[in-house]
């Protein structure tokens, strides 16, 4: 690492008024100590408060300081791809703007960065501010990645690491639009190595992830990664097959022995209902990943940027 080396922080934010002071005001003196160059690309997902305006106020302040503002909100993992497209650093660390991720941090990763390694993750040793639902939904959803997907998520990583240049390029050359950037990071492979901080407190605002939005979210990012729900349905149907072929032969046997009797009219329904609700499922599976294909198939762009400060046009866009 030498003196020209340029570090780029990327900051996603959307209705984020209230952290911004707090934010810079803890960042700014972390990056001036590093004796580098470096700066902080921040994209304004469309916020419907003053966060773009005060973010203007802080660039006139610190002109290191650059802005994108996004024509709508596009959802972090767009916002997040756009600020990776544009970062110029030899190094890129994405972060939140909300004082979870402790700028402090940083110069752990540098270090480890020096060390040789492409990528520093950032390990969560405790969630501070979360419910025990929260934290259980969390693991549940590592757990079935895991299970499902070819390609483990690290534990208790979110965003927050440091990204070698190289890797930041095979990043921007991805073309997919389901943008599900932890399991991307965690695609792209490359020498890894991790170290712990404690998960702060959100400073102000509330998390705008809920239960059904998570779910949603979690859902795309395994579709994005495995097929599996798409081939367990070969597996379900071979399992009503086998159970459909033994009670024909039990019925088989009971006439035999027993005699006819008139079928009940509840086991009809409860087959019909039940193999109706299969078929259903199955077709919700197939059309999602039908939508997924239609998306890449119109082949719209990712993010459009209303208007920028700073940042000249990168090569890739």
């Amino acid at each position: 690492m030498t003196q020209s080396t340029r570090i780029s922080i990327v900051v996603p934010l959307f209705n984020e008024t209230l952290n911004i002071e707090l934010f810079f005001d803890r960042l700014v003196p972390v990056l001036a100590s590093l004796a580098l160059d470096w700066e902080v690309i921040c994209i304004d997902d469309g916020s419907r408060d003053d966060t773009l305006a005060r973010l203007i106020r802080q660039r006139e302040k610190q002109p290191r300081i650059k802005i994108l503002a996004l024509s709508r909100n596009f959802g972090k993992e767009r916002a997040l791809t756009a600020g990776l497209a544009f970062a110029s650093g030899d190094a890129v660390i994405p972060m939140d703007a909300d004082l979870q991720h402790p700028p402090e941090v940083i110069p752990l990763m540098l270090a480890k960065w020096r060390e040789g390694f492409d990528v520093v993750l950032a390990v969560r040793e405790q969630r501070t501010g979360q419910s025990w639902s929260e934290k259980l939904r969390a693991r549940a959803f590592y757990w079935l990645f895991d299970k499902l997907s070819e390609v483990p998520l690290p534990r208790e990583v979110g965003d927050f690491r440091l990204l070698d240049r190289k890797v930041v390029d095979i990043i921007n050359s991805m073309p997919e639009r389901t943008r599900f950037m932890k399991g991307i990071f965690a695609w792209v492979g490359f020498r890894q190595t991790s170290i712990p901080y404690v998960q702060e407190e959100r400073q102000y605002g509330e998390s705008r992830m809920g239960f059904f939005k998570l779910l949603s979210f979690a859902f795309d990012g395994l579709v994005a990664f495995s097929d599996y729900p798409l081939r367990v349905w070969a597996l379900v149907g071979s399992v009503i097959s086998g159970f459909a072929f033994f009670y024909v032969v039990v019925r088989l046997i009971r006439t035999l022995l027993y005699g006819i009797d008139v079928p009940g009219y509840e086991s009809i329904i409860v087959t019909i209902l039940f193999l109706g609700g299969v078929q259903l499922i199955t077709l919700g599976i197939l059309g999602h990943y039908v939508g997924r294909v239609f998306n890449e198939v119109k082949g719209r762009p990712l993010y459009i940027v209303r208007q920028r400060w700073g940042i000249d046009q990168p090569e890739n866009d």
